[in-house]
């Protein structure tokens, strides 16, 4: 664990542009997180105001407040984590104000957008004379320290499932986390490869974040990555977070990870109610049918389960769309959020017991 930090997510926490800053309140291996800043949403349980139980992290206005209750708690806050997720990850005028003050402050930052803070001179200069480190996730490693395909993902005979999804924003990281505990308590060892800044910042001790790497240079990073995963840990699963999605206008991601990562299995993270790419109006998605006819035609391998993001419904809502798409494709469809993932592991198991019996000989 990397220190105690306060999450920077002013004016989009609940929204698809704070992403980050809820994959951090529900999940993260690295930090302890002491406290949200949104004034937006000051007084509010960070958690409660995703998934509707509270865990004790709360929303605050400033970091003033935040400084003094982390200091009240028992746990001085040492890092200041940028939340936000803007569509082009640019950093926002007021948010660079913020990262100057936390600076002033002591605190650490760390970031994952396209605007590096080891790039602004000020930011630089300020940093050093208050003894603290900037540290820019997104920012590409030396190209001598990259690698190309080379076919070594031939080697692992670990049940690679890729959790790809119909949008950007859909949910695809949550879900892939849901599924690797899932994986865990039923007996499966599973490592999580993440692709994107969140994912990085939650602890996957596997990650590649490919929307910054130069394009020759993605496959053989994907490659590398899950291979690694095998080669250290020898799961029984991997499991591969999505990025974007095959068919959404500004973010067609995926296409890197059927074809390098060479998933056994596509998981397809859905949500019912949106009828628009995410950040996009005027372009709607694609039909659920026609999505997974191109992930299968593209991979030549199945989609095995859909898991449904709930947002804009509720109870017997969640439900019927569940219903409804298991009717009109014919694939299982889980909310995963709400319901756990054990269901969808029961739909993993004959696959995972395949590749069981592959390493046994039988």
């Amino acid at each position: 664990m990397d220190g105690n930090a306060i999450v920077y997510c002013e004016a989009a926490y609940g929204t698809p542009n704070g992403k980050t800053a809820h994959g951090l309140v529900r999940k993260t291996k690295r930090y302890r997180v002491l406290s949200v800043l949104d004034s937006s949403l000051a007084g509010r349980d960070a958690r409660d105001a995703l998934d509707g139980h509270a865990e004790g992290i709360p929303i605050l206005a400033t970091l003033e407040e935040a400084l003094a209750a982390a200091e009240q708690a028992g746990h001085p806050a040492t890092h200041f984590v940028i939340g936000l997720a803007p569509d082009g990850g640019r950093l926002p005028a007021a948010g660079r104000a913020a990262v100057a003050e936390a600076i002033r402050a002591g605190l650490h930052v760390d970031a994952g957008l396209h605007d590096f803070l080891t790039e602004d001179s000020e930011l630089v200069a300020l940093a050093a004379e208050h003894g603290v480190t900037l540290r820019d996730v997104r920012k590409p490693p030396p190209r001598s320290e990259l690698h190309f395909f080379s076919g070594k993902i031939e080697e692992v005979d670990s049940l690679k499932i890729a959790m790809l999804g119909t949008d950007s924003a859909v949910g695809k990281r949550t879900s892939a986390w849901l599924v690797v505990d899932a994986l865990e308590a039923a007996g499966y060892p599973a490592e999580m490869v993440g692709t994107g800044q969140t994912a990085w910042m939650q602890g996957a001790r596997f990650s590649v974040i490919t929307d910054s790497l130069v394009s020759d240079f993605v496959s053989g990073e994907l490659e590398h990555a899950v291979w690694s995963a095998w080669k250290e840990a020898k799961p029984a699963a991997i499991v591969v977070e999505g990025q974007g999605s095959l068919m959404n206008p500004g973010y067609p991601g995926g296409f890197e990870i059927l074809a390098a990562a060479r998933p056994d299995v596509v998981v397809l993270q859905h949500a019912p109610a949106r009828k628009e790419y995410d950040g996009f109006p005027g372009y709607p998605i694609h039909p659920l049918p026609q999505q997974i006819e191109v992930v299968e035609l593209l991979s030549g391998k199945p989609v095995v389960a859909i898991t449904v993001n709930h947002e804009g419904l509720e109870g017997q809502e969640i439900d019927d769309a569940c219903r409804e798409i298991t009717e009109t494709t014919g694939v299982a469809a889980f909310d995963v959020l709400r319901d756990g993932a054990e269901g969808l592991v029961g739909v993993l198991t004959p696959h995972l017991d395949r590749v069981a019996g592959r390493r046994h000989g039988d």
